[in-house]
């Protein structure tokens, strides 16, 4: 599948490997979509694959070439799912299976030892360490490196060194103020020379080489430093004043909230990334679209939106989770979902779920701000649950700002633009 605008020329690539597939996106200097191209995860198990990763980025991207002219294409960047690592060995052949962004570490005992030994503010604390779950992957036989999905697709389209970006490293542990992987991850567990060079986020790091040359790309095309799915669809929507947040409602739900300065609080699930010259802080809850999907099926949605009554609230106090475990607002793997009592009428219990989730919303707004984020001016909202307008009416009165509509909700197109931004920074 692909979509395209007429006459305009290609000039940088995007690709992001979302939770239900992956998206490439080809855009111009002035950041308009020359052509996207989309390659959706064939069953629920795929998104944990990483061979479906790889053959539906290959999908992706041999579609984009087929509905754009990429000759003037020169920049290429990924951006993936924020804590997802795999253990690989030296052909960047996987080891086991990958752990997802959403998964605790398998082995409390690991998480225990980061508690001792990272710094109170460090984002590799909690139950959503990537961290832990790269030191219990590094514990496989024959892995010579820890990567994050990002680094590795990056590697598969033929980077030759192996290089990570400082937003996809942070839950990892690495050290924003000093850019560096800070030697306390050894104590915690993990050889420091299975980690891979870190650098800025859009960062140009090497002329293209392996598949991605083959796409036909301009001779002096080079792979940037990509970023996370979160970041990447932040900047796609066009937020860029102090006080812009983005919400992104797909199988979860992302918070960020621009800020002019960092704020970390592990014990909260919170903490900040960097984009060029501004701060990040948000987090990830486990509630989202995933939720609504398991209990709702995707073909009602529509009907069941229709029967909802903004005006009469359901007074129901939902904590919609699949399963036991949250990482923001709440950080507490142990944290039980909450969906009783349940009404007979379907329509009421999926207004009920809607009023949890954007409850959870509001509480991940006002933990932001309360420890020391700027004040929430304006938001944005990408994903698929962005599509529900009555649920944004909703929203947008329970967090009391203006809804403003974002200049694109893909996140290929951010990490894209990501790579613009990075061209016309200051020295």
């Amino acid at each position: 599948m692909n979509d395209r605008s007429a006459d305009r020329v290609a000039t940088v690539i995007g690709v992001d490997i979302g939770t239900s597939g992956v998206r490439a996106a080809a855009i111009d200097d002035n950041r308009d979509v020359v052509a996207i191209s989309s390659a959706p995860f064939q069953d629920a198990a795929s998104f944990r694959s990483p061979a479906a990763w790889w053959e539906n980025t290959e999908q992706a991207l041999r579609s984009l070439a087929t509905a754009a002219d990429l000759t003037n294409v020169r920049g290429i960047a990924v951006d993936g799912t924020s804590g997802t690592v795999l253990g690989v060995d030296d052909e960047l052949k996987p080891i086991g299976r990958p752990l997802m962004y959403n998964d605790t570490c398998p082995d409390p005992a690991i998480i225990a030892r980061i508690e001792k030994t990272a710094p109170a503010d460090s984002a590799a604390r909690g139950s959503g360490s990537a961290l832990a779950r790269g030191i219990y992957l590094a514990r496989h036989a024959n892995v010579t490196r820890i990567l994050h999905q990002a680094d590795w697709i990056l590697g598969k389209l033929g980077l030759q060194e192996i290089c990570s970006d400082e937003n996809n490293s942070l839950k990892t542990g690495y050290d924003l103020e000093h850019e560096a992987w800070p030697a306390w991850i050894e104590e915690a567990g993990l050889d420091l020379r299975l980690l891979p060079r870190v650098v800025r986020a859009g960062a140009s790091l090497a002329r293209v080489d392996g598949f991605a040359h083959g796409l036909g790309l301009a001779p002096d095309c080079h792979f940037h430093a990509g970023t996370t799915d979160g970041c990447a669809s932040f900047i796609a929507t066009g937020a860029s004043e102090i006080g812009d947040a983005v919400t992104a409602l797909g199988s979860t739900m992302v918070l960020k909230l621009a800020s002019g300065r960092p704020v970390n609080a592990p014990q909260y699930g919170v903490y900040s990334h960097r984009v060029l010259d501004f701060w990040l802080p948000g987090g990830a809850s486990n509630t989202g679209g995933a939720v609504i999907k398991s209990l709702f099926g995707d073909e009602r949605l529509s009907e069941l939106t229709a029967q909802i009554d903004p005006s009469r609230p359901t007074g129901l106090n939902y904590y919609p989770l699949n399963k036991a475990g949250e990482r923001f607002p709440v950080s507490d793997p142990l944290y039980p979902p909450r969906l009783e009592p349940r009404p007979a009428n379907e329509a009421t219990f999926f207004q009920a779920v809607l009023e949890g989730i954007m409850e959870i919303e509001r509480m991940g707004y006002e933990r932001l701000v309360r420890l020391g984020s700027a004040p929430l001016k304006t938001v944005r909202t990408v994903g698929g649950g962005a599509k529900n307008t009555v649920w944004a009416s909703m929203r947008e009165r329970t967090l009391g700002v203006p809804f403003a509509q974002p200049a694109s909700v893909e996140a290929a197109v951010g990490t894209a633009a990501l790579v613009l931004q990075w061209e016309k920074r200051k020295p």
